[in-house]
């Protein structure tokens, strides 16, 4: 599935093929990075997977499934054939998977004969990219997957994605899947003010509207409004680095690191793993958000294609 309703063409040798694991119901910020996504014309999204979040939440994965369908509906987009569930839990062990439709959906993409790169972002936990690599590991060497999580380097710490299953971080760290990490130090230079928001994407029609709603009743939710971090005027867009980074790879802005094991306080220890991470140190919130914008307000359903 792809937008194409612009004055430019992207030429099809620079097209690929895009998966976006999301928790798109824990808060309102992944709304945006799925809805890029799906405006982005480089992208052929091919599927969409429903993301598990929070213990509390033993439906998290069948909430963030309907916050797609919501979300698609809104937008006027077939969604038949493009939104799976992911995997409902956590992993119990690294060395044990968690068979999904997500899952399986990686392991189709990845092993089809196709020469357009695939690259799998995940807005929330990695238990879908370790399920699918625990089950087939020929996945290794046939995408990338862009996480937005984890601690900041060298030392790591608490961070939301990562402790919803780390178990799988660790098995996608000793792994030789090919991954770019956006830790939560990077992924916090994304803020944006209400009023902004207000003004560039409340206004852009029923798309715009709803994610501005969306975003305010997560920032009016107990927790959020108990948060230190919250001034009550901004938020942080922090799963949109996950598509900026497939727009302009910002390619002076990263290290490669070698994979750390993480400890069960989130904390990033030695390791004897071997596979080096490339690890974002800065994004451009500039380029990011101001492509979000204007595709927001260029959008017009008629645009959809195969």
């Amino acid at each position: 599935m792809r937008y194409s309703n612009y004055a430019f063409n992207v030429p099809d040798e620079k097209r690929i093929r895009v998966i976006v694991d999301t928790d798109a119901a824990n808060e309102g910020d992944d709304q945006f990075a799925v809805v890029h996504a799906m405006l982005s014309p480089r992208f052929d999204n091919v599927g969409f997977i429903a993301a598990h979040y929070g213990a509390e939440h033993p439906d998290g994965a069948e909430r963030s499934r309907e916050e797609l369908l919501r979300i698609f509906s809104v937008m006027e987009c077939p969604y038949d054939n493009i939104i799976y569930r992911g995997a409902p839990h956590a992993m119990h062990s690294a060395s044990v998977p968690v068979p999904s439709e997500g899952s399986d959906l990686i392991v189709r993409e990845a092993m089809k004969d196709d020469a357009r790169p695939l690259f799998v972002l995940f807005l929330g936990p990695l238990t879908d990219l370790a399920s699918a690599y625990l089950s087939e590991p020929r996945i290794a060497g046939r995408l990338t997957a862009v996480w937005i999580g984890g601690g900041a380097y060298p030392h790591g710490g608490p961070e939301f994605n990562l402790g919803n299953d780390i178990a799988a971080a660790n098995a996608v760290f000793s792994s030789p899947l090919q991954l770019w990490q956006v830790p939560k130090n990077v992924y916090e230079m994304m803020p944006v003010s209400f009023v902004e928001l207000q003004r560039k994407v409340m206004s852009a029609g029923k798309t715009g509207k709803y994610l501005f709603d969306r975003l305010m009743a997560s920032a009016d939710d107990p927790v959020s409004r108990k948060s230190p971090f919250r001034t009550g005027e901004s938020w942080v867009l922090g799963d949109s680095p996950a598509v900026g980074l497939l727009i302009y790879e910002h390619r002076f802005c990263c290290s490669w690191r070698k994979a750390p094991l993480v400890g069960s306080s989130m904390e990033y220890l030695e390791s004897s793993f071997t596979k080096p991470v490339k690890v974002y140190e800065s994004i451009d919130p500039r380029l990011i958000l101001e492509d979000f914008y204007a595709k927001l307000e260029l959008f017009n359903p008629s645009g959809w294609s195969e």
